[in-house]
This record gives structure tokens, C-alpha cells and sequence, in this order.
């Protein structure tokens, strides 16, 4: 079936849906496959529960002159199709972002600000890759006039693939750092993979960028490209200072050097977090929002998942951010965490996945920074921090910190909980 036929099918449904346990009424099903399953197995159990139409690239799973059934010849690329073909009959202005760190956070903050004066569709969690960018598309409807597409990657290549799926209208770059480095290669491929967003733009012509200018390897890159700039500098777009994070962030802002000041206290933990707001300042000025609308915004958002959320238990105050880690990441919020006004600090940190061969040498770097900033209290946990050289208790697992934790429950600490998601230190929240 051609992508045109397909498509005015796809018009008829409700929605599209790649799990069978989640087949709403009127739904056009895709049938795709994993590691450890086959989406087409499903197909039947898809149109039973609700769906009206079953895409299928295994044939033997259709049965005999069954219009609910749709063959085609590969699932995944006939979704990737449908969501590029859809976008473009839609008209939709994109904003495509990525970053090695920030962008979920940076992508709500976006959505929350532009939402104030727009009807916004934006990327739901961090569904942001060949998969995910493709359903986010096809939500889609004539009624959004701004859209704010999430991409990430993990491997080179992988954000050409998105952008030409998503073929944004603008895109943003949060900042380039040390993650995924065994699928990149190198921090070099880091940047070059992130760059792709801005080499597409570029083939498009007269596309406008919005970039962090106190980030020199985003500068170094973005040539050719219309740049709406935000950052510390006064004769920017955007610019601003942060006045304090402990522990939440207030920081205040100013269109150009001409502007009046306005001061915002977010709910964000982290310095860090600073530059991910001005972003959603400088594309909340470029499309039109309100200065007081876009601090009202900001104020209003509150973290979610574990990104640097803050919680008060009966016993510790604790800043959560136990849902990815990387050397960049690890570094900033442990300089924020020293820098933070508060006593009786203590550290549980998990090991960062995903370095390849520069692992143990990141780790070891994090571990030697711990020793600058003097922190005493540290709880390290997994095999590879348990590897380097340092005089830190050292914790095989999540189930292993537990365990402590039961025999020596902390009172009265304000406790950073940061380590990638694999480790599941969103396991000992309870026991704090």
C-alpha cells in the first residue's frame, strides 16, 4: 500500500498505537519488532481490543481478505514514513532540540512557556528517537501551531535520521558533553552527531538557531545559521545571572542590555538548569510570549522522574537525580551541590553507563573531584566506581545501599542522589 493510501486511512482513526495492551477504540495499530518480540503476533489481539486497522509486515499473519489488515513491507520505516508525510500535509512550525544534557528539562520549560500564548504540541517523557519522533508527529492535528520535537542519540547518524523524519523549522542545541560514548566513539563524535541538527537547517536555508553563547563548541559549529542567542553577555538576545540555588534556582533576565530585569524563582534544582531556562526565554520572546507570561511559566514548572527534583522526608532533605548521569552531568551537580547552602551534605552516587573505553578513567576523574570539593559523606555505588582509587565505602548495588541504609539511617542531611538510570538509585529514595 503507498504511503498516499495509507495515510487516508490513518485520517479515519483515532490515534496511532505500537502496543496491543493499549489499542484505543478507532486506533491504527503498527505492528513493530524488538530484540525479544514480534509486533505482528499482536495484530489480532490489536483489532480486538479496539484498533481498526492492523499494519503488519509479515503476511502470514493476515488472514484472508481482511480489509482491517494492512501489509507492507517494513513496519518501522512505514511509521517513520507516515509521520514525515503527515507533519508535511499539517504545516506544523517545529522546533527540533537536542543536547547531551538538559533537553528533557529544556524541552518542558519550552513547552510550558510557549503554551502561555500557543497551542504547543511537545514531545511526552523522552520519547525521542526513531521510534517516539515519529509518534509525537503523528499527534499532529491542524490546531497546533508550534510543535517542540525532542531528539536524542546515542550512536552517530541517529539525529540525521530524526531531523529528516521531523524536518524541523528551528532547532536548539542545549549543549554537547561527555554521554554515550561508547556508541559515539569519541566526544568528537558527540559534537558531530548533536551538529546534525544544525547541518540540516543550514541545507534548508535561512534557518534560525537558538544558542547558548557561553558554549564555545556550539559557537564553533553554527556557522551559516541565523542565531537567536541567549547567556551571560550583555548584547545578547537574552541575558541574565544567576542570584542563587540553594536550593532553588533564581536567577534574573533582560532582553539586550536595554531591558529591564526580571528575577524568577524557579522550582528547578541546580545551577545547571540556569542556561535551559534562559533558552526557553529567548524562543518564548522570539514567538511572541509575554515577558510576564514567560516568568509566570517558569515559576509555575515543577521537575518531574527524578530529573532534580527536590523531597523532604521525616528525616533528610533530598535532591533527586538518579534518571541518567555522564562526566558532564555528574560535574555539574556536584559543583552545584557544593556550592548549595546547606548542612551536613552527603552524596550517593551510581556508576555512569555507556562510556566504553573512556569508563573507568571518567569515573576515576569523578572520584578525584570528589576529593577537591572535600566531600566526606559519599556512598559510591556500582562496579566501576568500586574500581577506582579512593577511601569512599563503595556499594555493589542498589540492593547493597539498601541494606546500609537499614543499619544507619542518615538524619538531618541534605542527600544528592545521581548515578544513570541503570543503577536504580530511585530504589533508595524510601529508605531516606
Amino acid at each position: 500500500m503507498d504511503i498516499t493510501t495509507l495515510y487516508q486511512l490513518f485520517l479515519e482513526c483515532t490515534c496511532v498505537t505500537t502496543d496491543s495492551r493499549n489499542c484505543p477504540q478507532g486506533s491504527l495499530f503498527i505492528a513493530l519488532k524488538g530484540d525479544n518480540f514480534n509486533g505482528n503476533a499482536f495484530a489480532a489481539k490489536a483489532l480486538e481490543s479496539g484498533s481498526t486497522y492492523a499494519v503488519i509486515d509479515e503476511a502470514t499473519y493476515a488472514p484472508a481478505k481482511n480489509k482491517h489488515y494492512i501489509v507492507v513491507d517494513n513496519c518501522l520505516q512505514t511509521l517513520q514514513q507516515l509521520a514525515n508525510y503527515h507533519r508535511r500535509q499539517i504545516g506544523t512550525r517545529l522546533i527540533g532540540i537536542t543536547g547531551t544534557n538538559g533537553k528533557t528539562t529544556t524541552k518542558e520549560l519550552i513547552s510550558a512557556v510557549l503554551s502561555k500564548a500557543h497551542h504547543v504540541l511537545y514531545t511526552q517523557g523522552n520519547l525521542n528517537n526513531h521510534i517516539g519522533v515519529p509518534l509525537t508527529l503523528l499527534r499532529l492535528t491542524a490546531e497546533h501551531d508550534l510543535g517542540v520535537i525532542e531528539m536524542g542519540a546515542s550512536h552517530p547518524g541517529d539525529i540525521k535520521e530524526l531531523v529528516n523524519i521531523a524536518e524541523p523549522d528551528y532547532g536548539i542545541i542545549t549543549n554537547v558533553g561527555k554521554a554515550h560514548l561508547e556508541g559515539f566513539g569519541s566526544f568528537e563524535g558527540v559534537i558531530k552527531t548533536k551538529g546534525e541538527l544544525y547541518d540540516y537547517l543550514r541545507q534548508r536555508g535561512d534557518s534560525t538557531i537558538f544558542i547558548d553563547y557561553n558554549n564555545p563548541y556550539l559557537k564553533e559549529i553554527a556557522w551559516g545559521l541565523n542565531q537567536i542567542s541567549y547567556g551571560s553577555e550583555d548584547n545578547l538576545y537574552v541575558n541574565g545571572c544567576v542570584i542563587d540555588n540553594s536550593p532553588f534556582l533564581t536567577f534574573k533576565w533582560r532582553a539586550n542590555k536595554e531591558g529591564e530585569y526580571h528575577q524568577i524563582k524557579t522550582q528547578l534544582i541546580g545551577e545547571y538548569n540556569f542556561p535551559n531556562a534562559l533558552a526557553a526565554i529567548a524562543i518564548g520572546r522570539f514567538f511572541g510570549v509575554e515577558p510576564t507570561k514567560i516568568d509566570a511559566a517558569l515559576e509555575e514548572y515543577a521537575p518531574q522522574n527524578n530529573r532534580s527534583q527536590l523531597k523532604q522526608t521525616a528525616d533528610n532533605t533530598l535532591i533527586i537525580d538518579a534518571y541518567n548521569a555522564n562526566p558532564t552531568s555528574m560535574v555539574a551537580s556536584l559543583t552545584n551541590f557544593r556550592n548549595m547552602k546547606a548542612a551536613n551534605k552527603m552524596l550517593i552516587l551510581g556508576d555512569m553507563r555507556e562510556l566504553g573505553k573512556e569508563s573507568m578513567e571518567e569515573h576515576q576523574k569523578i572520584v578525584d573531584f570528589l576529593k577537591e570539593c572535600d566531600f566526606k559523606d559519599v556512598m559510591l555505588v556500582g562496579e566501576l566506581f568500586s574500581a577506582t582509587k579512593h577511601n569512599f565505602p563503595t556499594y555493589a548495588d542498589a540492593p547493597a545501599v539498601i541494606k546500609a541504609l537499614k543499619e544507619h539511617k542518615p538524619h538531618n542531611k541534605t542527600i544528592l542522589i545521581k548515578g544513570s538510570n541503570g543503577i536504580k538509585l530511585s530504589t533508595v529514595i524510601d529508605y531516606l
